[in-house]
């Protein structure tokens, strides 16, 4: 039994909320013969009943009785020996749950002898806390090199005044992790190691730096992403589906918006000013002299989730004239526009959408998009010579832009 809860409680602690994926309830991991976990989606006390959803998307009915018994766990703990009794009126919506009981053959329903819950405050300022940790010690950056017999990563990483170099050696008791192809949430990655890496692979690690050029890594995510522009020519929030043309050659694109993708707004160029002031520059950045705001200032926050909010590493890390640094990264200036909604997205619109390597090259699921983007292009793209046509809009994607591992 105590192997059970041991068991259980890392489910708790790692399940966190994402997107439902395409999974037949009789294959949801999430359901075995005696447990289900899940987010509570509704609570019926007075008839003793609840109903959860799976991160896989299934449906459960959990049915209470007056033996149930309830045990609250701290996320972070990995067995029950700290777990605190409480009643069924202290669940509520939003929480996290492992109802142990005798799942039902359908797997549609279990009568539950035991509710271990995580709430969703707990999970949120845990989640928070390990945020705010990849941000005052993380890198992020796009490989540009790797040397397989020292186990070296080289990466570059876009500032206001130019793209920065750092060398990251992989030790034995680094973490490696890597996305899987159409993933989108940072807690999806999967363990990985050296032999994985390819040039153009982004790259997100946590660890110290060691000086400007070299940041030694306690946990690395890498993952092959795509970063496409383009103007919107249909938006479905029935299918949460974007459709564009690219910018490069005018390509149909179909942009998959899930629930854990991160959707923000670029400011037009009049607003340009106020937002740098916001900001802050960089020492490296065209009047400059300021420094770039904490995680927290400036912009409102990004809401909690677990995939697809890109950003630089933050404080510590390579950008935005903090010690090491060389200037204000274009990537931290990302994660810090106001987020939006689907709603917000536009006939017209140009945007810049970040996503894993998929199956189908037409269709993307969206980690990031940003929208407003033709102001971010045009400040990125190379400046034309006199007697030279202005470049493709395009041509600033190949300025650095790289937002598509998010935090946890």
């Amino acid at each position: 039994m105590r192997t059970f809860f041991f068991a259980a409680a890392i489910g708790l602690i790692t399940l966190l909320s994402s997107s439902p994926v395409s999974l037949a309830q009789d294959a949801d991991p999430n359901i075995t013969a005696k447990h289900a976990i899940g987010e509570i989606k509704s609570i019926d006390t007075a008839a003793k009943q609840m109903t959860i959803k799976t991160d896989a998307g299934s449906m459960v009915t959990v049915t209470l009785s007056d033996k149930t018994t309830y045990k609250k766990l701290a996320p972070g703990e990995q067995t029950l020996t700290n777990a605190t009794d409480v009643a069924l009126t202290d669940l509520a919506e939003g929480d996290r749950v492992m109802a142990r009981g005798t799942v039902a053959a359908d797997r549609k329903s279990v009568p539950a002898a035991m509710i271990v819950v995580m709430t969703k405050g707990d999970l949120a300022k845990k989640q928070e806390a390990e945020r705010a940790e990849w941000r005052k010690r993380g890198i992020l950056g796009v490989i540009t090199a790797l040397k397989p017999d020292t186990k070296e990563i080289t990466i570059t990483h876009r500032t206001m005044a130019a793209n920065q170099t750092v060398i990251i050696p992989v030790g034995d008791k680094t973490e490696m992790r890597r996305y899987a192809p159409d993933s989108i949430k940072f807690g999806d990655a999967k363990p990985s190691d050296f032999n994985e890496l390819k040039v153009g692979d982004q790259l997100r690690a946590l660890g110290e730096r060691k000086d400007p050029e070299h940041f030694v890594p306690e946990k690395v995510v890498t993952g092959s992403f795509r970063t496409v522009g383009g103007v919107v020519t249909a938006v479905d929030p029935a299918t949460g589906e974007i459709k564009i043309n690219d910018l490069e050659k005018k390509r149909p694109f179909t942009i998959v918006v899930k629930h854990d993708a991160v959707l923000r707004k670029f400011p037009p160029a009049s607003e340009m000013g106020a937002m740098m002031g916001g900001f802050g520059r960089g020492p490296g950045a065209p009047g400059g002299g300021g420094q770039p705001p904490q995680s927290g200032q400036g912009q409102p926050a990004a809401k909690p989730q677990g995939g697809g909010q890109g950003g630089p590493g933050g404080p510590g890390g390579p950008a935005g004239g903090r010690p090491g640094g060389g200037g204000f990264n274009i990537n931290d200036m990302l994660e810090r526009l106001p987020i939006i909604s689907f709603a917000d997205v536009k006939v017209g619109d140009t945007i810049i959408v970040s996503s894993t390597q998929g199956v189908d090259p037409t269709r993307l699921t969206a980690i990031s998009l940003v929208t407003g983007a033709d102001t971010l292009l045009a400040m990125l793209a190379p400046r034309p010579q006199p007697g030279q046509t202005a470049p493709n809009p395009a041509a600033g994607l190949g300025s650095g832009i790289s937002f598509g591992i998010g935090l946890p």
